[in-house]
């Protein structure tokens, strides 16, 4: 199969306008109760995503009135374009960030998905539904496979971890999670892991995700990992609180009721 990526048009972006304002944005964490449950929207008065919030900055003798003016206006000028041209060089080379990234780098990528997330051109997606179906391919997230977990899926030299899919069926109200593999030495090209699940619509910015069923083909495929299917489930199942707090035509950024973040873009693969 093949995919199409769709990329931001290329552009000049402010760095140091954006490392500024990545600077000064605050992120207001999950509500979590006493349990240690996080609380759906009807019990939780906060919002997953990030709020923005904008800080103060105090004059220093360092700086000028007019230093500071000229700052905030750079802040002010930078596009969604921009952030998203930063967004996808900040990308290059960690592969997707499912075997770990570096922490710096983690604050860099988390920092520009605050920059979009505080100028989302859709604010109620769930309420524009042509905008969500279709095919998505994940090209961040902060879920990760480390140490004894991908060894044991055999992530590490054996198995290659493809693209990873998430078609939705608005109609059906259905999605379905896909991650490709490559299994060098048994003569498979490919091969995948399919998730089934339902979505319901719980919020205008929400959507409540019930895991349907799981699926692995070919069936050689699923000799390999039928000793540790719970694990790779457990990894990748989607079920819960997702929330999406930025979408335009071609990007879209969630939050799932565990912290973590997602970005997909648009694809024409299915």
């Amino acid at each position: 199969m093949s995919s199409k990526l769709i990329q931001p048009p290329p552009m000049a972006a402010s760095r140091e306008a954006i490392s500024r304002r990545t600077g000064n944005a605050k992120m207001l964490l999950p509500f979590i109760n006493l349990n240690g449950k996080t609380l759906s929207f009807s019990d939780n008065p906060f919002r997953l995503r990030p709020m923005c919030i904008g800080k103060v900055t105090e004059q220093s003798s360092a700086s000028s009135p007019n230093e500071q003016q000229v700052e905030e206006e750079e802040e002010e000028d930078i596009t969604v374009s921009q952030i998203k041209e930063e967004l996808y060089e900040a990308l290059q080379g960690i592969n997707r960030g499912v075997f770990g990234v570096k922490s710096d780098k983690k604050a860099e990528i988390e920092g520009l998905v605050k920059l979009l997330e505080c100028r989302n051109p859709t604010p109620e997606p769930t309420g524009e539904l042509d905008k969500i179906g279709g095919c998505w391919k994940l090209i961040y997230s902060t879920i990760t496979v480390l140490g004894s977990k991908r060894t044991k899926l055999g992530l590490r030299d054996f198995v290659s971890l493809g693209d990873l899919l998430q078609e939705i069926d608005i109609a059906q109200g259905k999605t379905v999670h896909v991650l490709k593999f490559d299994v060098r030495g048994l003569n498979l090209h490919d091969g995948e892991f399919r998730i089934v699940a339902n979505f319901k619509i719980i919020s205008k910015t929400s959507v409540e995700i019930t895991y349907e069923s799981s699926t692995i083909m070919p069936d050689q495929l699923m000799n390999i990992f039928k000793k540790n299917m719970n694990l790779l489930l457990g990894i990748f199942n989607p079920e819960g609180l997702f929330e999406i707090s930025y979408l335009d035509e071609d990007l879209q950024v969630g939050r799932d009721g565990k912290g973590n973040v997602f970005v997909l873009e648009k694809s024409e693969e299915s």
